[in-house]
């Protein structure tokens, strides 16, 4: 059975044979299976914006780093409402976006193909209006949010057209991101989620697979209360980094069965901290409460560990201890 074959067993409960295996497109691990190509390069700005170098972005938003880390918008296009009326998305369709994702598709072989398409609703909405500004929107300008949030919508399922027309069933997954969370819970109600999100979130999730792609949707933060609703919506994938944030039984008690889990070892406390067995006995909780005879967890490698405070040799015993767990559920 090759790799794409086991993670799509995975992600839909089909009883893979192992674990499947999602390592960091930058950091390779050799001596563990690498069962999917993640392609990232749609998320390039023609304006000169990438994780690596914070210019400004298509979309108008200036970003600037003092760390390792990809950096924060620090300048925001529609900080003023003044300037919606002649702002403009950036075209869907540029082939700027497209043009070097072929041969990255060409040199996946059998693994599993996923492209990133980053800052998905939530993300994109707060670097365009600035996070404070946008929370009190919700309340203060309702209507305008509706529009903006409209236009990100209409980009979005134009660029899964897009997608689709030049690559079709090349690829397999779209790996989107919106961070929902706090530590302690969601950033908004669920009022102010199934008003604002929940329908757009729908309308891309459904233009998602009707290309046939699995929806593959991280998040950060305590997102136990939205879960529900993005699994109803049609999330196939939650990527999640922080298993201790949801309480990794309880989360595992409420969701495991429900979604695939693509997840790591938690990255705030446990990653950094670097005790091989803490490592490996949360890798152990994980298999056991997020996993089921039938799939529905990926290994995952967060990939950035050196801008986290990671240690080089901490991953690779998470990985291993994931390697030796490959079969375990069977057993359960």
């Amino acid at each position: 059975m090759d790799s794409r074959e086991i993670v799509r067993r995975a992600i839909e409960f089909g009883s893979p044979p192992r674990l499947p295996f999602w390592q960091h497109w930058s950091h390779k691990m050799h001596e563990f299976p690498d069962d999917v190509c993640n392609v990232w390069e749609m998320d390039r700005a023609e304006a000169g914006w990438f994780f690596d170098n914070p210019a400004p972005d298509d979309w108008g938003c200036q970003w600037e780093t003092r760390d390792a880390s990809m950096g924060q918008v620090v300048v925001s296009p529609l900080a003023s409402w003044s300037g919606l009326a002649r702002y403009r998305p950036p075209d869907p369709r540029n082939p700027f976006y497209y043009e070097r994702l072929g041969p990255l598709l060409d040199a996946a072989g059998d693994r599993y193909v996923a492209v990133t398409a980053h800052n998905l609703l939530f993300s994109r909405l707060h670097k365009l209006r600035g996070f404070a500004a946008t929370m009190e929107d919700f309340y203060l300008e309702p209507e305008r949010i509706h529009r903006v949030l409209d236009a990100i919508v209409e980009f979005k399922v134009a660029q899964c057209d897009e997608l689709r027309r030049r690559f079709g069933r090349r690829i397999h997954g779209l790996f989107v991101a919106d961070d929902w969370g706090t530590q302690s819970g969601p950033f908004v109600g669920k009022r102010i989620f199934d008003e604002f999100f929940a329908p757009r979130y729908r309308a891309i999730f459904q233009a998602i697979h009707d290309c046939g792609w699995h929806v593959i949707l991280h998040s950060c933060g305590r997102i136990n209360a939205l879960v529900p609703s993005l699994v109803e919506l049609g999330v196939d994938v939650l990527n999640v980094q922080q298993s201790r944030s949801y309480g990794l039984v309880e989360f595992g008690q409420q969701f495991c069965g429900k979604v695939c889990f693509l997840a790591t070892v938690d990255i705030q406390t446990t990653m950094p901290r670097g005790v091989e067995e803490e490592v490996r006995e949360e890798v152990r909780l994980l298999v056991r409460h997020w996993c089921t005879p039938e799939g529905g967890l990926i290994a995952f490698d967060y990939g950035e560990w050196e801008a986290i405070g990671v240690r080089p040799e901490t991953p690779r015993i998470m990985f291993d201890e994931f390697a030796r767990q490959c079969g375990a559920w069977k057993r359960a």
